[in-house]
This record gives structure tokens, sequence and C-alpha cells, in this order.
């Protein structure tokens, strides 16, 4: 198993600063000194009532205690050492929890200059690959070398002829003035044209910064929870479906805000308009204010409609109706899609939002990639990190469901440090501009602890005993020390 680095020592350190033995703590959370002992040196997993129990009994925060930013810290530490420019330097990833643990700013530090590494690097692809293969720019250009050559032509003409009559004279200021003019639109074209090729280039670092805005959050946000529940009460929502709630929104969109959205407009979209208009200067906006972490625009806007998102979920699917449906379904996404009428992908991005203290589901995994192996959507666990750049093990449901669309992919899986995780992965289908163009199918993959399993839909059928046979997989195969696995992409950058 996996040592389990800085949860352990946290709690060691919080105990011995209160002057606490182990034997006392212990004791007042009912387990054996021994256990704890493991439980301090990284060797044994806690989580739920255990945890907080020990948060309660060091008066510690659960946020101060799980440490769920330092693992973010430790995952990206383990790509930083895995890019080929660092091969040579011999790095151990096993020695990260130590920086990150001694040295949270050098740690935090390396991270940062890591992303905007890879900022800068990509940015730098794409304005090469459209100077190299835009033929507007060669088109551009050719005729701005006319133009200039059509000048000075006429320009030698004037030059070094004295005897020109005066109206030829004249007609040839005028050409040099008109070809002058046209030499100058086409270089404010021109710098019209880079000034959108680098505003058009997406830096990766907003998305990074919005998965650390929503991670530190765990997923949850109880504000937006109430305000859902505030939207429906104003909107008149009776039942806790999409289709409950369809009319109910139009009526309350064009009672109270003189909208009449395009009729048979999907729920969510209703959803999402009704979000917009009721919590834009509101729980949404409030939400936004308190993200230290989102450092400009793009990152901010892009929050902001994951947050909407978010709250037009909850609004269709309310999160008391919703974990209760979930809990009699096990927590199967495909029968709550078709209980709430909102399909597969929603229902399986609200299971992985059911985080209310003391009223929690089970701890999901969300991972959605495209064919092209584009991630576009990752909702990691403290031990399964998802890939935050490139792609994940070429193993893992998320990828083998493209391969059957439509079909559920349900897998067993036991990574190198010995942790399980029962992982299910779907097509779907994304709004794609239609006919000609091809669809736009993505998978999206739920995964939960091996040790939560037998409580969904998903575990049926499987042995889940810690010595069944389980498909062996990695995080990625840079990183992936199965040096004899025949799907491996590329070689690994680290030696086992």
């Amino acid at each position: 198993m996996t040592p389990l680095p800085l949860v352990g020592p946290r709690i060691r350190d919080r105990r011995r600063a209160l002057g606490v033995t182990q034997a006392a703590l212990a004791s007042t959370l009912g387990i054996s000194a021994s256990y704890l002992n493991l439980i301090e040196a990284g060797r044994r997993r806690i989580g739920g009532a255990l945890l907080r129990q020990i948060a309660e009994a060091l008066d510690l925060g659960m946020d101060d205690l799980d440490g769920a930013a330092e693992r973010r810290v430790l995952s990206d530490l383990a790509e930083l050492a895995a890019e080929p420019l660092l091969v040579g330097l011999g790095l151990d990833p096993a020695t990260a929890p130590d920086l990150a643990s001694r040295h949270p700013g050098w740690a935090r530090a390396l991270v940062t200059l890591h992303r905007a590494w890879l900022d800068r690097g990509r940015t730098a692809s794409a304005l090469s690959d459209r100077l190299r293969h835009d033929p507007f720019l060669p088109d551009a250009v050719h005729k701005l070398l006319t133009r200039v050559a059509a000048i000075k032509s006429s320009a030698e003409i004037v030059q070094g002829a004295q005897d020109l009559p005066p109206e030829q004279l004249r007609r040839f200021a005028v050409i040099v003035g008109s070809d002058s003019q046209r030499l100058a639109e086409l270089a404010q074209v021109l710098a019209a044209y880079f000034e959108r090729a680098h505003t058009a280039v997406r830096s990766v670092t907003p998305v990074g910064e919005v998965d650390d805005f929503l991670a530190d959050r765990g997923h949850h946000f109880p504000a937006l929870e109430d305000a859902a529940e505030a939207l429906r009460a104003a909107a008149g929502i009776a039942g806790d479906g999409a289709r409950d709630a369809e009319a109910a929104l139009a009526r309350h969109l064009a009672r109270t805000h003189g909208e009449h959205l395009a009729p048979g407009s999907p729920p969510m979209a209703l959803a999402r308009r009704a979000a917009e208009l009721a919590c834009g200067d509101g729980a949404l906006a409030d939400e936004l204010r308190r993200a230290s972490t989102l450092s400009n625009d793009a990152a901010r806007r892009r929050a902001a409609q994951v947050l909407t998102d978010y709250l037009a979920a909850a609004v269709l699917m309310p999160y008391d109706a919703f974990l209760a449906a979930a809990r009699a379904l096990r927590f199967d996404a495909e029968a709550l899609g078709r209980r709430f009428d909102t399909g597969f992908a929603a229902a399986c991005e609200r299971l992985a939002t059911l985080h209310r203290p003391g009223d929690e589901g089970l701890p999901f995994a969300l991972m959605r990639v495209d064919a092209a192996g584009y991630l576009s959507r990752r909702v990691p666990l403290p031990r399964l990190p998802v890939p935050r750049h490139g792609s994940a093990c070429p193993l893992w449901a998320a990828y083998q469901a493209l391969q059957s669309p439509g079909a559920i992919v349900r897998q067993l899986v036991e990574f190198p440090g010995g942790e399980r995780f029962v992982m299910i992965a779907r097509t779907v289908d994304q709004p794609g501009p239609g006919f000609p163009m091809p669809r736009r199918v993505a998978s999206l993959m739920l995964a939960c602890d091996a040790l939560y399993a037998d409580r969904t839909v998903y575990g049926d059928g499987l042995d889940l005993g810690s010595n069944a046979p389980a498909l062996p997989v990695g995080p990625n195969c840079r990183v992936c020390p199965r040096t004899g696995c025949t799907w491996r992409q590329e070689d690994p950058m680290i030696d086992a």
C-alpha cells in the first residue's frame, strides 16, 4: 500500500503540540494505540467518521487535517518529475512527500513554475502552428510586398524624370497615395491578425486554477445548494425531476424576468438561465469573490460557468431527493438519469458533488475525455489522481468505453501501490454543429474505492476481496513502474 505521508504526520504533530499522548488520543477515539501509531506513520488509511473524530479531538478543521491541497501538490510534483527535460536529474517521486511537508512553499513554487512553463510552451506551439499553416498570412504578406514594390516603382519614376508634365506628376502622386493608403490598411489587417492570433490561444493556467478552486471546496458548494432550493421555491417547482421543473422554470423566467426562451428548450438550459438571473449578483458572485486561486479573468469566467452549471444541476436534482434516490438505486448513474430526466452525464456530475458534511454520498472520481485524448473534466480522489496534463493510463475504463459506444464498461483495477478501484465509463454525445460534421462523442468515467463498491450496483458480481484478480493499471505511462505492460505508450521517465 502506498504510504499516506501527510495526514499521519499532521495528526502526530498536532497531538504533540497539544501535549496529548498516543494512548490518551486512542482511548478518546475508541481505537488501539497501535492502530493510531500506524495512522500517524502513514501506513493506514482513514476517512469519513474516524477522520472527523480525530479532527474534533484535536480541534482541527477537516480541511486542515485531510491535506487535500498537499495531495494535489504531490500529484503535480509527480508530473513535474516525469518531464523529459528533467529526467537526467534523477528525481525520485518518493521524495516528493518530504519536500511538500517540510518545504510547502518551495513545492508550490515548483508546481507554479511547471504550470507556467507548460502554458508558455503550448502558447508558443499554437502560435507557431498558426504562422506555418494559416493560408491568410502568406497571401497577406505577398499583397503587402506587392504594394511596397508598386510604391517604390512609382516613386523612382517621379524621382528620375525631371521633365514630366505637371499632369503626369499629379497622376503618379495619386497612384502613390492610393497604394500607400492600401498598404496602411493591409498593415492594420496584419496587426489585427497577430493580435487575434495571440489572444485566441487559450492558456492552460485557467483550467488548472479552476480545478484547484473546485478541489479546495471539495466539489461541493453549500451556498449554491441553498440558492437552488430558494430558486425552486420561487419558481414553484413541485416535483424533483427535470420534467417537473421545465414548465415551472419557463413560467418563472417569463413572469419574473420577462424572458421567453424558445419552446422546447431543454430543462438544463432553462435552469442555467434562471440561475444566472437569480444568483449572478448573489451566491455565485460571493463564491467567486472568495476564490483566491482565480488570478485572471479567463479563470473567473470558466469558474462562473462551472458554478452556473452546478446551480442548475442542483435545481433539477435537489440534494436530499437525489441522495435518497442514489442510495435507493445503489448509485446507478443511468437509473438516476432516468429518474430525474437529466441523463447519464448530468447524474454522474451530480454524484461527484454529494459531500454535505454528515450526509455524504460516496466519494467518486470523475473524468471526461474525448476521442483525441483531451481531458475536459476531472474530479480526482485522494488515492486516485486524475492527470492534469496529458492522458491517463490507456487501460482505464474511460478509454476502453470509446471502443464500445453506448455500453457501460466496468473494471476492477489495481494500481502499483495496491490501491483498488471500481471504474465504470460510458460514451456520451456532446452538442455538435450538425450534418455534415461528425458527432462529438466523449467518454465519461466514474470511479470509487473498491471498499465502497458493494454499496453500488457496479460492485454486483465482482469478487471484491483483497486477493481477487484485478486489472493492473497505472496513473499514466510516464510515471507508471509497470515496465512489462504491453499497453505502454512511452517509456517511464523514472526508473522503478
